[in-house]
């Protein structure tokens, strides 16, 4: 686990935010970013020289300008970072635990700062427990017919030999659902909760004969 934190009360009770729309980070996760916007540059710049913690969070409408933030995000912590030469920093945040928003702050930074809950989540600071009722063979069944439809692929035997938890969480975050399902696969209960959530959009997905589909070669 990132620096050790065993407990909720070790976590930032207040975090900075990064608002982008279809971006997932779960627990243990790794989530790369292209930082280039000055007021996340500022916003990374701070995090490097504090706890290197950033919380990623999705937003539900409200004015363009300042978008009203959902309720629940995901805290990473920035485990890689570099800068390239022309001003950008490639980073990337492994998940810590997920948040409820519990207010946003005033604040003079750029960038906008929530207060957080962690409560309902402290069960996200350890690796998830075994599901002996997961189906290997019928997840992968249900991911195979996703993909060959988006024309997508993925490293096979990574994917049958992977850890439940690594491999569900892992696609959740990569695979290119709309924003509102990535909100559903992050504020899932239990990891087996999220592997239901998402086998059910991979086989709603694969059974639409129109929506996303590549065209039908004549």
């Amino acid at each position: 686990m990132p620096q050790g934190y065993v407990k909720v009360t070790d976590l930032p009770q207040v975090v900075p935010v990064f608002p982008l729309d279809g971006a997932l980070l779960l627990p243990r996760g790794q989530l790369p970013l292209n930082i280039f916007e000055p007021r996340y540059l500022n916003m990374v710049d701070d995090a490097m020289a504090g706890e290197r913690v950033i919380g990623m969070i999705q937003t539900v409408g409200g004015q363009r300008a300042r978008p009203d933030l959902a309720n629940i995000g995901c805290i990473g912590r920035v485990t890689a970072y570099s800068e390239t030469s022309d001003g950008r920093y490639l980073v990337t945040l492994t998940g810590v635990a997920r948040f409820r928003v519990a207010g946003e702050l005033p604040v003079q930074t750029p960038y906008r700062q929530v207060q957080v809950d962690y409560e309902a989540f402290h069960e996200d600071l350890k690796p998830s427990p075994e599901d002996f009722a997961f189906d290997r063979e019928h997840f992968l069944d249900a991911l195979k017919a996703y993909l060959t439809r988006r024309a997508l692929d993925v490293d096979w035997a990574t994917a049958e030999a992977a850890p439940e938890e690594a491999l569900v969480n892992s696609l959740s975050m990569a695979l290119p659902f709309d924003p509102a399902e990535k909100q559903a696969l992050l504020e899932a209960d239990s990891l087996v909760d999220r592997r239901k959530a998402l086998t059910a959009l991979l086989q709603i997905d694969a059974a639409d004969p129109s929506d996303g589909a590549p065209p039908a070669v004549q």
